[in-house]
């Protein structure tokens, strides 16, 4: 098994994600809140590549059936149910419904994955469990981070590094890439405790400075759920995974 790495959805070469599994992390906040929905009882998530297109799939959807969510910015988009916050996805406001999701790293680079052999979302919340899914999938495996608006992002770096250590260490035929293999050093300087990327990421400073600092420590607890969400371009919808 080989496992490669992205360190944002611009950095894809083409044939990079052919016949691939791919992990799509947006640790700050895309991947958390998608899980938290799913977590909550969201029925299915549709991602869109923008905040027109989400209103018109949530208005095709029906009155009752629809939250639209997400951001830009970091901040919500007006007019719509919810921002991109993993707090906010509790059962009232998600359960049986579906979630029309856009935001600025997170959703674009999912939608950039939809070629791969399979597509999952992981961030450091499920990490184990996303580790777990990768190793399933019998295929070669990449790594994409979201980044933050095309440039690296420490912690999708991180927790990209985390999963490349651990797919190492449980498929012993592994063979990093030296982009995993970088990622893997890096998140070791981290050990176990990610929460340091509250201080150490530029992102999580200013999401805590704007208000967000109870969804930055959401989003660092490590391997804090099971649930692995996976995308379905067939049906355009991410759906929760096998339990």
């Amino acid at each position: 098994m080989r496992v490669d790495l992205a360190l944002t959805a611009d950095a894809v070469t083409p044939g990079q994600l052919d016949g691939a599994a791919v992990l799509v992390i947006d640790v700050l906040r895309a991947s958390t809140t998608m899980i938290a929905a799913l977590a909550g009882g969201c029925e299915a998530i549709v991602p869109v590549a923008d905040p027109d297109e989400a209103l018109r799939r949530a208005a095709e959807l029906g009155p009752g059936r629809a939250v639209t969510a997400g951001e830009r910015g970091g901040e919500a988009i007006a007019g719509f149910d919810l921002g991109n916050s993993p707090a906010a996805c509790t059962p009232e406001r998600v359960a049986g419904r579906t979630l029309v999701f856009t935001t600025s790293n997170g959703t674009r680079a999912l939608l950039a994955a939809r070629g791969a052999a399979a597509v999952a979302v992981a961030a450091l919340v499920n990490l184990g469990a996303a580790a777990a899914w990768a190793l399933a999938q019998g295929r070669d495996v990449t790594l994409l981070c979201s980044g933050q608006r095309g440039a690296v992002s420490l912690e999708d770096h991180v927790c990209a590094g985390l999963l490349a250590a651990r797919l190492a260490r449980e498929e012993p035929g592994a063979r990093l890439t030296p982009a995993a293999a970088e990622a893997a050093r890096l998140a070791a300087t981290y050990g176990k405790d990610v929460t340091r990327l509250a201080r150490d990421s530029e992102w999580a400073r200013r999401l805590a400075a704007r208000g967000h600092a109870d969804d930055v420590a959401a989003c660092l607890a490590l391997d804090a759920t099971t649930i692995v969400p996976v995308y379905l371009p067939a049906v355009d919808k991410v759906v929760r995974g096998p339990r």
